[in-house]
């Protein structure tokens, strides 16, 4: 690899963090448009790197796997900075700078009159930065910075309007929840070097083969396989990053953020770090049928689940988090089935789509002066053409009708599920293919009623509705494009080419993608059987369900509200996750800090060790003040004393 290549792979993630650093340093020197436009041209640069790096590694076969910087050495274990460039890593770079990139410029119209315009740019910056350091890794400590640097940056991001508590409350969930991801997560690397002795992917991929029937006692009569419970903790960490049932709470509070963070951390970047990671690590995965087992279980339960909550949500920007979650589910599915490629197809797509919707929605919050409940919006297709052509075609996407992205990869996981034989598949087959109804029904109900019917704002609001500024409506159209066609483009190369070459390992006796590989013959054939398949029949009658439930007999979600009595309420109170959290995790954690306040503190350090200590010198001190009595026979008779102990003990020896 030459140098200049090498200089390349540097410059990507230093030049998001160069744009970062001058707008958080010295935006109050430069003003807004110079903050905006150091942020803005660091990442612009990035997605223009990203794009040469994907032409060396997609058309010239070319990567790298190296050092570039040694910070340190621990207890032996060298603490590299690396990169590996490879397809899987090239494709993740791309998705993640160019989504990335439109939120910049969307933000300067979104943002622009908030007083912490620089602070902003300086956050996303930085958030992209960390997401590449993350993806571009060549080893698990790195990986581990990156992973911890994005959830650093998501918590100052959602709760960047630190004056509101529920964005301090949000934040703070965010935060504790992916604790207890990263927890397992470090657990699992530790165990890594415990029994690899390294922390470098391709050393641990190399050596992972001979550990497979390696067995290590969890608990007194409880053993497993050392890869099982090393994938099984790295798995932790994924299903809190990528917000897997349960711990997926913190995604839908983090709608607190401004608009552009719910699109960047929603879509490319922070919540797809877990799919990259287990995509990564599949050499490792591949070893453990339970790991895939659980994996997979998990990710349809989110799939489904969750749909059923965005059908219940009146926020625009929940419905859509609500999504993100399910699709979500739809990724781990295909992890879990060994389909990592469709998972990553669908990971690309899914990032276009949803971040147009998320821009498209923040667009609508903007005309409507920042109010987000769909029961106040209505008519809006009359004043703001361009977003609701860019709304319907992430919405048509998100639903997966052909020829749009959704519906390459997420039929492609549909079909790869149903040929898996692992336990779990067949739930999870149910799973995905319910959630294809539920998504095209709550994703064209938040359209309707948000662009068609009466309007239901109010008079002031109805009178200034206008199409947003250029500089939002410009990334909208950018997004839309990939939305409509990444999908075509994708399909061939990427699930059934030889794309991803070494970077995805995929064992014989896990065949869905190569059994899918062999009946596929072209884009043509795969939208002709797509047309008359299942998934298309159900996404068509979501669709229809929402217009006669919401354009033609709008009365009809009332009552089906009234009848559905106690179905309806554990819908909306979310399957009481947040409550169950309170009452065990919160409430007990006061408790055991009211217990150890008043046994630890009150009774033990300040009664026993700071009040205790002073008793027991006040009391010495009354008993040494009255042996200075002054009397002089007093201290002839000590004297005395203690001359015949002295004498005695002498005398003994």
């Amino acid at each position: 690899m030459t140098m200049n290549m090498h200089d390349v792979y540097l410059a990507i993630p230093l030049a998001c963090l160069a744009g970062s650093a001058i707008a958080g340093l010295f935006g109050w020197k430069i003003g807004r448009i110079g903050a905006h436009a150091a942020a803005i041209l660091g990442v612009a640069v990035a997605f223009a790197l990203s794009l040469l790096v994907f032409r060396d590694v997609a058309f010239y076969g070319h990567t790298y796997d190296g050092t570039v910087y040694v910070w340190g050495v621990s207890g032996g274990i060298p603490m590299e900075v690396g990169f590996l460039i490879d397809p899987l890593t090239a494709l993740m770079m791309v998705v993640v700078t160019f989504v990335s990139l439109m939120v910049h410029i969307y933000t300067i119209g979104y943002m622009r009159d908030d007083p912490g315009y620089q602070r902003f740019f300086s956050y996303i910056a930085l958030f992209t930065f960390a997401m590449l350091m993350l993806v571009m890794a060549n080893n698990f400590l790195q990986l581990f910075f990156g992973w911890e640097a994005v959830g650093l940056v998501s918590y100052l991001l959602i709760g960047f309007w630190y004056t509101r508590e529920s964005a301090i409350r949000a934040n703070l969930k965010a935060f504790l929840v992916n604790r207890v991801g990263d927890l397992g997560f470090l657990i699992g690397i530790a165990a890594i070097y415990q029994y690899f002795g390294t922390l470098d992917y391709a050393a641990v991929f190399a050596i992972a083969p001979q550990l497979a029937n390696t067995t290590v006692q969890v608990l007194p009569g409880v053993s497993s396989g050392v890869i099982t419970l090393i994938c099984i903790l790295l798995f932790v960490g994924a299903m809190a990053k990528s917000a897997q049932v349960p711990l997926h709470v913190w995604l839908p509070d983090s709608m607190e953020g401004p608009t552009p963070i719910s699109a960047l951390i929603h879509a490319a970047t922070m919540v797809t770090a877990g799919i990259f990671m287990v995509a990564r690590a599949s050499p490792l995965f591949e070893l453990s049928d339970t790991a895939l087992s659980v994996i997979l279980v998990i990710g349809s339960i989110t799939a489904l689940f969750m749909a059923f909550l965005g059908v219940v949500q009146n926020d625009i920007k929940r419905v859509i988090a609500y999504s993100t979650l399910s699709q979500l589910g739809y990724m781990t599915v295909a992890l879990g089935a060994s389909a990592y490629a469709a998972a990553i197809f669908h990971l690309m797509t899914h990032a276009f789509f949803k971040a147009l919707l998320f821009l498209a929605a923040g667009s609508v919050i903007i005309a409507m002066h920042h109010e987000q409940d769909l029961r106040k919006m209505g008519g809006l297709r009359k004043y703001m053409p361009w977003t609701l052509v860019t709304a319907w075609v992430g919405s048509l996407a998100l639903t997966g009708f052909p020829p749009f992205s959704g519906f390459f990869s997420k039929d492609a996981i549909i079909e790869a599920v149903a040929r898996s034989h692992l336990p779990g598949a067949g739930f999870a087959y149910f799973a995905v293919m319910t959630g294809v109804f539920v998504t095209a029904l709550y994703t064209f109900r938040m359209m309707f009623l948000a662009f068609y019917g009466e309007p239901r704002m109010d008079e002031h609001t109805r009178k200034h509705l206008k199409e947003s500024p250029a500089v939002v409506v410009i990334p909208l159209v950018l997004l839309a494009i990939p939305s409509a066609i990444a999908g075509w483009l994708g399909l061939a190369p990427l699930l059934f080419g030889k794309f991803f070459g070494t970077s995805i390992e995929v064992l014989p006796q896990h065949p869905a993608v190569r059994e899918m590989a062999l009946h596929f013959a072209g884009d043509g054939p795969f939208i002709a059987h797509g047309l008359q398949s299942a998934p298309l029949l159900l996404a068509v009658l979501g669709f229809a369900t929402a217009w006669f439930a919401y354009i033609r007999y709008p009365q009809i979600p009332g009552l089906i509200r009234e009848r559905a009595g106690l179905l309806y309420e554990i819908l909306i109170r979310k399957y009481g996750f947040d409550e169950f959290n309170e009452v065990v995790f919160v409430s007990g954690a006061r408790a055991a800090g009211r217990l150890l306040w008043k046994i630890g503190d009150v009774k033990l350090i300040d009664g026993l060790m700071v009040n205790g200590t002073a008793r027991v010198i006040a009391w010495a001190s009354t008993v040494a003040r009255r042996i200075q009595s002054g009397y002089i026979y007093h201290y002839a008779f000590a004297m005395i004393i203690g001359l015949f102990f002295l004498m005695t003990f002498f005398l003994h020896r």
